[in-house]
């Protein structure tokens, strides 16, 4: 591979990372709860010696979620909730606590409030949240309180991490933080919603298009670096 062929190998890498992505969002667009996800490029500039063309080489390592809110949608369900605003809910996992946006939550059959995947909704001070059997009827506050038969029963937990770039995705709608997420002053729960995926799926298309197209020029591009290469080795052994 030439001088010029690896800067060129490295974005070629980087676009398929990015086309896969793209993919992965188009398919999430109406996931609940999902976060759109995008790549981040940078480029490494290496002096030359005198006289010389310096090198640069791109790369692309950085994800980007985008925080974006999505469109609330109503479904009645009495524990079918949505954040507007800031902020995340937080279950708990086999490998720690999760943030999410995805409020899509149920009693499982020992009464804990659990996603779909059955990882238990935190409350307010990160412990599981406990909904009777008998509890009738269950109105959730703005603020997340839970209340049923006149009692509050506790109160649907919103953090959010430091800075958003703490983010890092695990699965599907669930985020890992690297320090412990802080409460959200102030927040605002709907009950009887669920927020949809903040996926541009029209703009996510149009991305896609571009990226091929710079993939299949990058791909010439080395394609005609081989025949240059190959080309030479073959003058200098004749």
């Amino acid at each position: 591979m030439g001088t010029f062929g690896l800067p060129a190998l490295s974005r070629q890498s980087g676009l398929m990372r990015e086309m896969q992505i793209i993919a992965n969002n188009i398919a999430n667009a109406a996931t609940p709860g999902y976060r759109q996800e995008g790549l981040v490029f940078s480029e490494f500039v290496r002096r030359a010696d005198p006289g010389l063309p310096s090198m640069s080489m791109g790369a692309a390592r950085v994800r980007e979620t985008s925080l974006a809110q999505g469109a609330l949608t109503p479904t009645g369900g009495h524990f079918d909730l949505a954040i507007e605003g800031r902020g995340f809910f937080m279950v708990e996992t086999p490998e720690g606590p999760r943030l999410t946006r995805a409020g899509n939550f149920s009693p499982n059959a020992e009464g804990d409030l659990v996603n779909p995947d059955g990882y238990r909704v935190m409350d307010a001070g990160g412990a599981p949240i406990f909904i009777p059997p008998d509890a009738g009827p269950v109105r959730i506050s703005a603020d997340g309180t839970i209340a049923a038969q006149g009692g509050v029963l506790g109160q649907i937990g919103v953090f959010e991490p430091e800075t958003p770039s703490q983010l890092t995705r695990q699965d599907g709608v669930l985020f890992r933080t690297a320090g412990d997420p802080a409460p959200v002053e102030s927040p605002r729960v709907l009950q009887g919603f669920l927020e949809k995926s903040n996926v541009d799926a029209i703009q996510q298309m149009a991305r896609m298009i571009e990226v091929q197209r710079a993939y299949e020029l990058g791909q010439s591009f080395l394609d005609a670096e081989d025949r240059r290469i190959r080309k030479a080795v073959d003058s200098m052994l004749k």
